[in-house]
């Protein structure tokens, strides 16, 4: 049996289904030499920016209120501790494994787009997470969303210093403990490092990757089930016909009549009463294309957002 090929991370071309292939079915991940390279030219950025002392918020400065308030580089490690400490505060039992794994491919292949400056250990020790099925312990209620999954990036975080609870083979153990059982070291935080995890729109877009796979195969499953109905209820298949629908070229309503028409070709119960006194079928036959077609349209479009944010810079300050 062929080991199956990793899903490599550039910053560039992650699509929903590599989301599903890693959330899933736990399929291997890797770094691409592309996205080491942007990784690295943004860390040296950053450690530039801090040699130099400049003023750039979460860099130099505190966050929010505290904004203003200039961080000397001797307790730049500290402030990045406590940005994890003071954020791990989501309620409720956990989020599904699935999430919470595809969130993390989400969020390093963002750090490969090049524009957060986190550390490449950073990233290197998520990929070992998820090649380690060790998955964090995220509660699901405590999300900010617009300002970035904050909450359950932080109790993220606390499992890359050694903090924070897992789910390893099964067992929800401390975070330590199932670094060492992997041969894992907890990753040293520099400037930027916990902001960049913190921040971000991962957790909503790796979501939206599993409900755009279901949503797909839905909607497929949809069109065939109405081919059936039309079959066991002894419609016509007319209303399918693809020079109907050009006359109105909505693209999902012609796609999923194609589909419909199709799979109705040469059925044998459509011929036997193709001389029947049946005038028109029943709106819920007839309108199927219409109806699929939409929520087609409506999926496709989701899927051109997520082509955009799976591979954006989502990032603070950015």
């Amino acid at each position: 049996m062929l080991s199956p090929l990793p899903v490599t991370l550039d910053g560039r071309s992650l699509s929903p289904s590599d989301v599903v292939a890693v959330a899933r079915r736990g399929e291997p991940v890797s770094l691409g030499p592309e996205g080491k390279t942007r990784l690295r030219q943004a860390r040296t950025l950053v450690d530039r920016l801090v040699a130099e002392d400049r003023v750039v918020y979460g860099l130099t400065t505190g966050v929010g209120a505290l904004k203003n308030v200039r961080i000397p580089p001797q307790d730049t490690r500290q402030l990045q501790r406590n940005l994890f400490m003071s954020h791990a505060v989501g309620v409720g039992p956990p989020l599904p494994r699935e999430l919470v794994r595809a969130g993390m491919l989400v969020r390093v292949n963002q750090f490969c787009q090049g524009t957060s400056g986190v550390s490449p250990a950073v990233a290197q020790r998520l990929v070992d997470l998820l090649n380690h099925d060790i998955c964090p312990w995220v509660p699901e209620k405590g999300s900010l969303g617009a300002s970035g999954d904050l909450a359950p990036s932080a109790h993220v975080g606390l499992v890359l210093i050694g903090e924070g609870d897992v789910v390893h083979k099964g067992e929800r153990r401390s975070g330590a403990e199932a670094l060492r059982a992997a041969g894992l070291e907890p990753v040293v935080l520099h400037a930027k490092d916990a902001l960049s995890v913190l921040n971000g729109t991962h957790f909503m877009a790796g979501a939206a990757s599993l409900v755009l796979h279901d949503a797909q195969r839905l909607l497929l499953t949809a069109d065939v089930v109405a081919a059936l109905s039309v079959e066991a209820l002894r419609g016509s298949r007319t209303a399918f016909d693809p020079r109907i629908h050009a006359a109105r070229p909505h693209p999902g309503q012609v796609a999923s009549a194609a589909r419909i028409f199709a799979l109705t070709d040469g059925s044998g119960i459509a011929e036997s009463h193709v001389l029947c006194d049946r005038v028109q079928d029943a709106y819920s036959l007839r309108c199927a294309a219409q109806v699929h077609g939409a929520c087609h349209d409506a999926i496709d479009y989701l899927a051109r957002v997520l082509a955009v944010e799976l591979n954006a810079g989502t990032d603070n300050p950015l």
